[in-house]
């Protein structure tokens, strides 16, 4: 099996064959899957890993699953055959699926790890689901989902929360146990869902197989790594209670990582299959639509969602089309360079088709899923600017660029929500941050991580600092969890949710902070 997968990426790598466009025709449930196997693995439930929805849409949701009986195979086939399994699913409007609108089938292949991701069509918008698969005799856990109001509806609110930064060997994933049980219409996550690190040295003080040890490579060990973060019953409830909007950031293929060069500047012939093989690992483990499934080291990952005329999520992209970072990436007080006009983070056709929804849209909120923090972080209280490189701050001139369109094209809320940072933040964006006194045009929420950096505290030294040094800043925090936001017609509502340790399981969770935006009214301003 391992041979398979590996002449599978070559070809991937290449543009899909034949087989391969076959193999996802299936998985989608495009073409019929009656001919297939029906039985997977006799007496051992296959839905291991759980199952998800994403991407919802006023008539549309897409639902994942894999099979994978034995999900941490050495092999990456999850104890499956080598051949494929046909999959049922049911979507119903009630939890004991009486009242059952829609079932079908797919087909779990070999080639996408005996994934699948069947758009279920044809549902009322802004309403409840109930979904699950059978494969063989084997019945999944159910799933709940929510399908998006109608374009041209005016809802009275959204409920959702966003998360990002769950490095498994730092720490357990109480903030999820907490999170699914929040009255949320969907969940955000902004990257980082996966590291690429070895997990032998851990915060939480368990020993780890060794085939777990190394660093995440080749498809069998990126498939393996997906199965110890999905081992996680809060993170697989998370996903089973709500659908999710989903986009990455650097780990799901390695750190840092800028276009086709990576964190150690390797071949990059060499990293582009690499980032085939993280790609097709990440679609085979999470509800991404057919228009996300990758083609070798590409993957369409910008795009945007309305809520109604209430919200548009516009996903971005920070990784696949920027430049790389200035001055050999790290903090700098001195690096010129990252005021360049000419440089990037977003590749210039994603920033037009950006730029292009600032005019077009209708919605009262525009909100951007961003990877790493957009405003300006600088760490120098004096009168130098020293910042990071890997942010929107190693591209100064394009973020201005974008937040002088968003004020000119007359964007009533512009609402950044950013993950990346491992910590807290509420601040303004402003038009120009090298002075203090240039408008605010927009609002930044930065949420800190599930897991990734261990417990946290409250306040640290760098917090004092950064809210010294950047006067649009308003709130910072360092501890561990998930921003909870409301949105109405009158103002945005963001609660971070921290739990005070990650180290060992059980915490508690609280409200650290509220901080709103009122309609009409660029900037934070904290809330009760």
């Amino acid at each position: 099996m391992a041979a398979r997968s590996s002449r599978l990426s070559r070809r991937r790598f290449l543009g899909y064959g034949s087989a391969g466009a076959a193999a996802v025709l299936l998985g989608t449930g495009a073409w019929n899957a009656a001919g297939s196997l029906a039985a997977p693995v006799r007496g051992r439930d296959p839905f291991t890993l759980g199952v998800a929805s994403g991407d919802p849409a006023p008539d549309s949701v897409v639902l994942w699953t894999r099979l994978a009986p034995e999900p941490f195979a050495e092999d990456g086939t999850g104890g499956m055959p080598a051949r494929p399994v046909r999959v049922e699913y049911e979507v119903a409007v009630d939890e004991r699926f009486r009242g059952v609108v829609r079932r079908g089938s797919a087909v779990a292949t070999p080639e996408l790890g005996h994934s699948v991701h069947p758009e279920v069509r044809g549902l009322a918008p802004g309403r409840e689901y109930f979904y699950r698969f059978r494969a063989g005799g084997e019945v999944s856990t159910t799933g709940r989902t929510r399908t998006t109001p109608a374009r041209w509806a005016n809802p009275r609110e959204l409920n959702f929360a966003f998360a990002s930064c769950q490095a498994w060997q730092d720490g357990y994933y109480t903030a999820y146990e907490h999170l699914a049980e929040e009255d949320l219409d969907l969940v955000v996550h902004l990257g980082d869902y996966l590291y690429e690190y070895g997990v032998a040295d851990n915060r939480r003080g368990v020993e780890v197989d060794e085939r777990f040890h190394g660093e995440t490579l080749d498809l069998a060990r990126y498939r393996l790594q997906y199965a110890l973060y999905k081992s996680e019953a809060p993170l697989r409830r998370a996903h089973a209670r709500f659908p999710w909007i989903m986009t990455i950031d650097d780990h799901e293929v390695d750190n840092n990582w800028a276009g086709d060069i990576s964190q150690d500047g390797d071949d990059p012939g060499e990293f582009r299959r690499r980032r085939a093989i993280a790609f097709q690992a990440m679609y085979e483990n999470m509800p991404f639509r057919h228009a996300q499934l990758p083609s070798g080291p590409d993957v369409h990952l910008h795009r945007r969602l309305s809520y109604g005329r209430l919200a548009d999520f516009t996903m971005l992209d920070t990784r696949q089309y920027r430049d790389d970072q200035p001055c050999g990436d790290g903090a700098s007080a001195t690096c010129t360079e990252r005021l360049d006009p000419d440089r990037t983070i977003l590749g210039g056709r994603q920033r037009d088709w950006v730029l292009d929804g600032f005019s077009t849209s209708r919605a009262r909120w525009q909100v951007l899923g961003n990877q790493a923090p957009m405003g300006q972080t600088d760490r120098d209280a004096g009168p130098a600017t020293e910042v990071w490189l890997d942010p929107w701050d190693g591209y100064a001139a394009e973020r201005d660029r974008v937040l002088a369109e968003a004020q000119a094209r007359g964007v009533r809320n512009l609402v950044v929500i950013t993950g990346d940072r491992h910590q807290n933040y509420a601040w303004d964006l402003k038009r120009d941050f090298t002075d203090p006194a240039s408008p605010t045009v927009g609002s930044e929420f930065v949420g800190t991580s599930i897991t990734s950096g261990g417990d946290g505290a409250d306040m640290t030294p760098t917090g004092q600092e950064f809210l010294a040094a950047n006067p649009h800043m308003r709130f910072f925090n360092a501890q561990r969890g998930y921003v909870r936001v409301n949105v109405n017609r009158r103002r945005w509502r963001s609660d971070f949710r921290v739990v005070p340790y990650v180290t060992r399981p059980g915490a508690p969770v609280r409200t650290r902070a509220t901080y709103v935006v009122e309609d009409g009214r660029p900037g934070v301003r904290e809330g009760s």
